[in-house]
């Protein structure tokens, strides 16, 4: 009920009886534990349409707070949202490079202490951490198969060493659904009922949302079309496959090939004959992206060479999930987001399965390098706003008989 006010942004108790189709008896219970909880308040009367003005509910923004966390190797961002999802402070620092992960964590709690404080809001009224990193992860320990830039991370406690430094409740989840959770509770993608989050910064991934409520998979890891297998033959992926789509189409690829390529290298800056660090794979990656903007020849024609990759696993993405709508996503496509959403519209328009019965509309994130950090903190919230998850028994005294559930709702 919280998430339908939260959408809503005002609505009735009579408007709840027909959003949700719980009788007024339920309504009026559930209205009046959460204002007494302080989440939701009574906010003025609509305009009459003949009886008495209906009170207006919306939720109290301020009530509740979240913390959203985003690591990865180029760089933590942090933001702080209210309960609404909206953001009240942001702020990027640092990444994990090769430091050891307690030092990290360590860093990672002033940090967050940082955020809170600055804003003057009271810890208390903070529900937690939504912590967010690349996969794959597993529920309980993390990144239990990491990616060859993090992989001292492996079998790392995350979730309890941050929770343990903090002393917040801490959500694990993988860096791409939570950018396109984020993507939904900005309201980007209003009207689309199946869509997904196309999230590349060191590595490639996708978020899936069905009907608003982000698809996870068994373990957390749905989504992956960085391990589409493009090409058999191709070169061997650090997961142990060959051909993905990360390998052919990923930053560290595009960079490699800048590199050897004389005139792409010197377009871009990048000193072929330089270090290879992975540190510098996100920089690198902007300046041949920049390059290609320019229109320079050799840099535009590796750029691409990758988009056309990254668009036929969009491609397989969405033949499999029937999607309405891609959102391109991630730090990697904030910066070259202009030069892959057309070579990614035209496969879909072109090769998309059910393109004769609807299109598949590709939009750039406004907030491509944020949004898996607004997600995590909304993973949080949602966590407070859905709280029902399969296997979870609804309190007895907020059950319903079916057929009290069916009957038409007085008003």
């Amino acid at each position: 009920m919280l998430d339908v006010i939260r959408a809503a942004g005002t609505i009735s108790r009579v408007g709840l009886i027909d959003a949700t189709g719980f009788t007024g008896a339920t309504i009026s219970t559930v209205v009046r534990k959460l204002i007494e909880d302080g989440l939701v308040k009574e906010t003025g009367r609509a305009e009459s349409t003949g009886g008495k003005p209906r009170v207006l509910l919306q939720l109290d923004q301020s009530s509740r707070y979240a913390v959203g966390v985003h690591l990865d190797h180029s760089g933590i961002a942090y933001v702080l949202t209210d309960l609404g999802g909206s953001v009240v402070a942001r702020m990027t620092r640092a990444g994990a490079g090769t430091e050891d992960p307690p030092a990290v964590v360590e860093r990672m709690a002033a940090e967050v202490r940082t955020l809170i404080d600055g804003v003057g809001v009271d810890e208390a009224r903070v529900l937690g951490i939504g912590l967010v990193s690349p996969g794959p992860l597993t529920p309980t320990t993390g990144m239990r198969l990491a990616p060859p830039i993090m992989r001292h991370w492996e079998d790392f406690p995350l979730d309890e060493a941050v929770e343990r430094r903090t002393g917040l409740p801490v959500v694990l989840g993988n860096d791409a659904t939570a950018a396109a959770l984020g993507e939904y509770w900005s309201g980007a993608v209003n009207g689309s009922s199946t869509f997904a989050a196309v999230y590349v910064c060191t590595g490639i991934g996708s978020g899936i949302l069905i009907n608003g409520i982000p698809y996870h998979g068994t373990s957390g890891n749905a989504g992956e079309i960085g391990h589409i297998c493009l090409d058999p033959d191709g070169p061997e992926c650090w997961c142990g496959a060959r051909g993905c789509t990360e390998v052919m189409a990923g930053p560290a690829a595009v960079v490699a090939r800048a590199r050897a390529d004389a005139e792409a290298a010197r377009s871009a800056g990048l000193d072929p004959d330089g270090p290879r660090g992975r540190s510098s794979v996100a920089a690198e990656f902007a300046a041949v992206a920049r390059a290609a903007r320019r229109g320079e020849p050799a840099a535009r024609a590796i750029v691409d060479r990758s988009a056309r990759y990254l668009a036929m696993a969009t491609r397989t993405l969405a033949n499999v999930l029937d999607l309405d709508r891609v959102v391109l996503s991630g730090q990697s496509l904030a910066v070259a987001g202009s030069l892959y959403l057309p070579i990614i519209q035209e496969e879909l328009d072109r090769a998309f399965f059910a393109r004769a019965t609807h299109p598949v509309a590709v939009q750039i994130s406004t907030s491509a390098a944020t949004a898996p950090a607004i997600g995590a903190a909304t993973t949080v919230l949602q966590s407070e706003l859905v709280p029902l998850q399969p296997g979870t028994r609804i309190p007895e005294h907020l059950a319903e008989p079916e057929q009290a559930r069916a009957r038409p709702a007085e008003a």
